[in-house]
């Protein structure tokens, strides 16, 4: 059983017989009565968020998720398909389930996968994915005030702002949650 207090972002919980991820939560407290927590859940299924306010002494069920390691083999038709390497057992994600996920996938590579009720529903990225760099404009010489940026096609398909020194064939860090460039890789 969760408390409030156990509440951090990405925490899956049940509310109203309903699986939920905690997206953001707030603590505030009114005059002279108790805590409560504004929190901002997104439905693990449907991918709805709403809006709930919990007193302090709420408490809260885990719902029933297994992660299974699993390896991605390909997008077809708005699916993605990964393939379990123990069973050789193969599930396809939509599209609209992994969001902005399905920008760091990069084939023949293992992801944690979630399943609800043997349903596979999302997938877990790392913190930050190694991408290269297909496409790009040259750097203009004397471009050397700083905070400039050029965009960068990368191999998935996804486009970042880079510094101008990245050029193609590069390879670079990307932050999975905000999409960002961190830094040039090796």
């Amino acid at each position: 059983m969760y408390s409030v207090s156990d509440f951090r972002k990405g925490l899956p919980i049940i509310v109203d017989d309903q699986p939920y991820r905690v997206v953001d939560y707030q603590h505030f407290k009114m005059g002279r009565g108790k805590a409560n927590i504004r929190t901002k859940l997104k439905h693990i299924k449907t991918g709805a968020v709403v809006e709930k306010v919990f007193s302090s002494n709420d408490s809260f069920k885990p719902p029933d998720l297994e992660n299974k390691k699993m390896q991605y083999l390909y997008e077809d038709s708005g699916e993605f398909t990964f393939m379990d390497s123990q069973t050789f057992e193969q599930v396809a994600i939509p599209i609209d389930s992994l969001g902005e996920a399905k920008w760091y996938l990069m084939e023949n590579e293992e992801y944690q996968v979630l399943f609800l009720d043997n349903e596979a529903l999302d997938v877990d990225l790392p913190a930050a994915v190694i991408l290269d760099v297909v496409e790009t404009e040259p750097s203009a010489r004397g471009d050397t005030v700083s905070n400039v940026t050029k965009p960068a096609k990368l191999q998935t398909g996804l486009v970042v702002k880079v510094p101008p020194f990245v050029k193609e064939g590069d390879k670079v860090k990307v932050d999975t949650r905000s999409g960002q460039y961190l830094e040039r890789a090796n």
